[in-house]
């Protein structure tokens, strides 16, 4: 899986090819490439310097666009009044003195600024608490809803409302498809994962993949028939 997001960003050399929008990724500059894709990693990384720095180290962007994205993601909520952060909050090495949850809102905040249409998640909520996974997870789904998010995960709960999912064992693709259709495959790996949660939790993730499934189907049926409007 590591190797997946290390083809992407062309961190490796690799055999064929990796297109978007039709792009061989290859004929683009590792800075254009690298540029217009955003990433949330499982460790995230900040540089000893100000929270202003750690946002936007090229400074592009002004302090009411910062702070506007620092209020979106709930940075000072449940914090004492005395330690609220802002900008020139100082951040040491490795951002020692932010707790993981914060260090991973300090990644979210920065991919909302670049406003990337692709975003790359790899296993980012796998250390946090279960407060700031919801926290992330609602707001990766209301921001990045019309953009290519691409889900490196463990937990089924981050990907069951996918529109895809890839399912992989001992390093091969065993299953594409999206959830609910996979859950309709008893014997498939996909579907004994799920069961394995648990009967309560397996409903609630069926659940949620059939309503993801049946919305999905019921807007490109609305856009199909606009289509068919425009036509006639």
């Amino acid at each position: 899986i590591e190797q997946q997001s290390e083809t992407t960003f062309r961190l490796v050399p690799l055999a064929g090819s990796v297109t978007i929008d039709a792009v061989d990724t290859n004929t683009l500059t590792l800075e254009t490439l690298r540029s217009h894709i955003s990433i949330i990693p499982q460790d995230p990384v900040l540089f000893s310097g100000t929270l202003r720095t750690n946002l936007d180290p090229f400074h592009k962007y002004s302090d009411p666009e910062l702070y506007s994205v620092l209020h979106e993601i709930k940075m000072n909520e449940s914090i004492k009044k005395s330690e609220l952060l802002h900008l020139d909050t100082q951040v040491t090495e490795g951002g020692g003195n932010f707790s993981v949850g914060q260090r991973q809102l300090v990644c979210l905040a920065r991919a909302i600024l670049r406003d990337n249409k692709i975003l790359v998640l790899d296993e980012a909520t796998a250390n946090v608490d279960p407060q700031t996974d919801a926290l992330i997870q609602s707001t990766i789904r209301h921001r990045f809803a019309h953009c290519t998010v691409l889900t490196v995960a463990h937990r089924l709960n981050t990907i069951i409302d996918s529109d895809r999912v890839l399912v992989m064992d001992a390093g091969s693709v065993v299953e594409f498809d999206h959830p609910h259709e996979l859950l309709s495959r008893q014997d498939g790996l996909f579907s004994r994962l799920v069961q394995q949660t648990g009967s309560t939790k397996a409903k609630e993730l069926a659940h949620i993949a059939q309503e993801n499934f049946k919305n999905k189907n019921r807007f490109k049926n609305n856009l199909d028939y606009e289509e068919e409007t425009i036509d006639s």
